[in-house]
């Protein structure tokens, strides 16, 4: 027997629970399908491990989006709590701001290092490289070469597990937007005086640099959490354990035939309307017959994977950074986030520390395949080794495997979900395409949730008035809502691609 649902939507996280919402919202019926078999949040899930709470990376709730901010008011209006935001640099035994701190990073350098830092980048800015084409050139020409292998470059290829000599200047550009030495030290002078920049009335807002943020009290899975459940209260659908391994469009009816697998092999058939998917576009496009032409495009999709180990420990060393990021070479963890500096209720024993040790890997490689045990010794001894916890101090630990975290930017994907994108607009107009994985793109939680809100005004008005590609981490629409989206000029969101 068939299910029938005006919209099936195919997946349960931000970008899929926000469509779902406001479809429901509307009185429309809606059906949601998500293949974890335990709860919906996807990456923006939280963990609870014996009664200790964590994230599958950090979810800070800023938005220059009064629309995104609006909605997650109106799903969580009363469990919202204000957090400072620090985050730093770990590098051979010190700490440094981030973003960088001139002052404070040439005085942690010492003398002779910092008289070569500062040489480097004399040297640089004297002769700079004319036309930057990888984050290598881009980073050495703002920062000087010294600086770019103490700041950049490890961590930079721990996360995306690419040479800093193959991604693209452009992302540089994007990702260390507005920031350089020269800046950094006339503002380390300028506080010295005790005097403040003003940002002028209407200029954009640097998100590295802001201060604090807003953040449910128990993880941004209580976010998701709560959207469901609306969801269902609004008479909409939300299912668990359900991977989409098939969908078929029938032009003679405009329906979607679309199966689901549950993990006991129980198969189940759904009719709709319409179709949104925040699936991994290379997936979706897999299930899809008869085989779209794109196919190939998307095989070469690529992404990168990581895993979280989560070590709950006596004591421990207080700090207050919601994460630190880890550029020392000596040890393979990338960034260790402190659930407590998040939320005071994701620790529910203040004698232990829980904190989360992120490792960078592409899916079946050696840190993927390794043993859970493995991975938590490899995290006790790699904490330690930084000196936050003592390995024997650790109680309890926890390890949890997020596939398909981050999508890749090598040379060729953007051609690649171009085709992709043109493919499946010609051949299914009510099939659309939502979120980070949906898009193939390195979206935000809230740009992934505008991605979602543009379609559903599409969906309801019954034709694409909106595009919802033109969601990123830089466009204006921000300030205006939804409603100054479609005059927004795309700039790509700050992840690596391959130079050319």
């Amino acid at each position: 027997m068939s299910h029938y649902t005006e919209t099936l939507v195919i997946g349960g996280g931000p970008a899929g629970l926000t469509a779902a919402y406001l479809l429901s919202r509307e009185g429309r019926s809606v059906t949601v399908l998500e293949r974890d078999p335990t709860q919906v949040g996807g990456i923006s899930r939280t963990v609870s491990h014996n009664g200790f709470l964590f994230d599958i990376g950090g979810h800070r709730f800023f938005s220059k989006s009064k629309a995104v901010v609006d909605l997650w008011d109106e799903i969580l209006p009363d469990d919202f709590i204000d957090r400072p935001r620090l985050s730093r640099i770990f590098y051979k035994g010190k700490y440094y701001a981030y973003p960088l701190k001139a002052m404070e990073a040439l005085g942690n350098l010492g003398l002779v290092e910092s008289a070569a830092c500062v040489a480097s980048y004399l040297y640089a800015r004297a002769r700079p490289i004319a036309e930057p084409r990888t984050f290598h050139d881009w980073v050495r020409n703002q920062f000087g070469e010294r600086l770019f292998s103490i700041f950049f470059k490890t961590y930079t290829e721990k996360v995306w597990g690419m040479s800093c000599d193959a991604i693209s200047a452009d992302w540089a550009a994007q990702r260390i937007n507005g920031l350089n030495l020269g800046t950094a030290i006339r503002d380390a002078l300028t506080r010295s005086l005790g005097l403040r920049r003003r940002r002028k009335a209407g200029g954009p807002v640097i998100k590295t640099l802001i201060e604090s943020f807003r953040y449910p009290r128990r993880g941004p899975g209580m976010m998701w959490e709560a959207a469901a459940a609306k969801v269902e209260a609004q008479g909409g659908a939300i299912l668990l354990d359900r991977g989409v391994d098939g969908l078929h469009f029938e032009a003679s009816t405009g329906l979607w035939t679309v199966t689901a697998v549950r993990g006991d092999g129980t198969r189940e058939t759904y009719l709709a309307r319409n179709v949104v998917s925040s699936a991994p576009l290379r997936e979706l496009v897999a299930a899809i017959a008869p085989t779209p032409i794109s196919t190939f495009n998307a095989r070469a999709l690529q992404y990168r994977d990581f895993v979280t180990v989560a070590l709950i420990a006596k004591g421990g060393r207080d700090f207050p950074d919601n994460w630190i990021y880890i550029h020392d070479p000596s040890v393979q963890v990338g960034r260790v986030q402190n659930f407590r500096s998040w939320s005071p209720e994701m620790v529910p024993d203040a004698a232990y520390s829980c904190l989360g040790l992120e490792y960078f890997c592409f899916e079946g490689d050696g840190l993927w395949t390794a043993s859970d045990a493995d991975l938590v010794e490899l995290a006790k001894r790699e904490i330690g080794q930084i000196g936050l916890v003592a390995p024997e101090d650790v109680v309890d630990a926890c390890v949890v495997r997020q596939p398909k975290a981050y999508p890749v930017y090598d040379e060729a994907y953007k051609d690649h979900v171009a085709t992709i994108r043109r493919d499946l607009e010609h051949a299914y107009p009510s099939l659309h395409l939502v979120g980070r994985n949906g898009m193939h793109k390195y979206n935000n939680q809230d740009h992934a949730m505008m991605t979602a809100m543009l379609t559903v005004k599409n969906i309801i008005a019954g034709t694409r008035l909106y595009d919802p590609w033109c969601v990123n981490e830089d466009a204006e629409y921000t300030e205006a809502g939804v409603s100054g989206a479609e005059e927004a000029l795309a700039s790509e969101r700050m992840v690596p691609r391959r130079a050319a």
